[in-house]
């Protein structure tokens, strides 16, 4: 009967610590996503294996963002810190210092081909360098993005490759699941090439002497080099760098030469330049892009693929009015 109770007793202790191992192998990867594309990137290929920290949230501007001692201490304790790169992220540097945090930095542009920024010539649509004449933005002033446009994520290409970079640091920092992290990441692949046939169809359908179109500030330029829409802008890469008036009258002689089909205001900026532009120009605000942020889910474009299909809906119907 002793002998039944010490074996019963062992048992349990050995239950008890399988069950502790179990519970420590299940845990789930604590990932910290700089703003919301990248974090609907993240919940696509992690699925429930990951438990997820939004910096930057829903028609957050990362441009000028801010960060609050909650974000330190959610980087201190991550096991994966995936961000944009191409100093996308101005605050990124001393949030990382501050947070002291041993995860690794995952810059998902990493393998793409970065376009120059607006302020010097870059490649876009067909190959040909293209600089829009009489553009000049102040950057002198607030965050510089260096030479690079970052803003690669508005090609659906650079985003199937973001979503190969998540799957791999996934993988490195928790290859138990990277069956799950991979199969998740080709099923979305998936989505996104079906997306992608959808905007190409969209912007064939517009008339290529209608597609020059007017955003907030420059944030389309890989829309633009991949999809063929032309685009023209009173601020420049960052939001926080402000049109001269001798810009904006620059601009808006051109928007009439060039005879623009439509202007749009951004969710992450401040609509009153673009209502001023649209009144010098006669030109109707055809709505309201998403260009560095998620929406929240009731304004349309709560995930990434609803930001595409909200964006080519909004161009097609301000254009040709259907």
């Amino acid at each position: 009967m002793i002998k039944t109770l010490k074996f019963a007793s062992a048992l349990n202790v050995i239950l008890l610590l399988s069950a502790a191992h179990s519970s420590a192998s299940a845990e789930n990867l604590k990932v910290v996503a700089s703003f919301s594309i990248i974090s609907d990137f993240a919940k696509n290929v992690g699925g429930d294996k990951i438990d997820l920290t939004t910096l930057v949230g829903a028609d957050g501007d990362a441009h000028v963002y801010e960060p609050k001692p909650s974000d330190a201490a959610a980087v201190a304790k991550a096991d994966v810190v995936l961000v944009n790169g191409l100093n996308f992220e101005g605050f990124l540097p001393r949030l990382v210092e501050a947070s002291a945090t041993k995860a690794p930095i995952v810059e998902l542009t990493k393998g793409v081909e970065p376009l120059k920024s607006e302020e010097e010539e870059h490649d876009h649509a067909g190959g040909e360098a293209h600089k829009h004449e009489g553009e000049a933005h102040n950057h002198e002033a607030g965050h510089n993005h260096g030479a690079y446009d970052p803003h690669a994520f508005q090609s659906i290409s650079n985003a199937k490759i973001y979503v190969k970079n998540i799957a791999d640091a996934f993988c490195t920092a928790d290859a138990v699941n990277c069956d799950t992290y991979k199969t998740n990441a080709a099923d979305y692949t998936k989505k996104l090439d079906a997306t992608e046939t959808d905007v190409k169809a969209a912007i064939a359908s517009i008339p290529e002497n209608k597609r020059l179109v007017i955003t907030s500030h420059d944030a389309f330029g890989y829309f633009e080099h991949e999809y063929g829409l032309k685009f023209l802008a009173p601020e420049g890469i960052s939001t926080d760098s402000e049109a001269s008036a001798a810009d904006i009258v620059a601009l808006i002689k051109q928007i009439k030469e060039d005879k623009a089909s439509a202007i749009f205001v951004e969710n992450i900026t401040n609509p009153r330049l673009i209502e001023q532009i649209a009144s010098e120009t006669k030109l109707k605000v055809g709505g309201t892009l998403f260009s560095d942020a998620l929406s929240k889910p009731e304004d349309g474009a709560g995930t990434y693929i609803d930001l595409m299909n909200h964006n080519i809906d909004t161009f097609k119907k301000a254009i040709l009015g259907s």
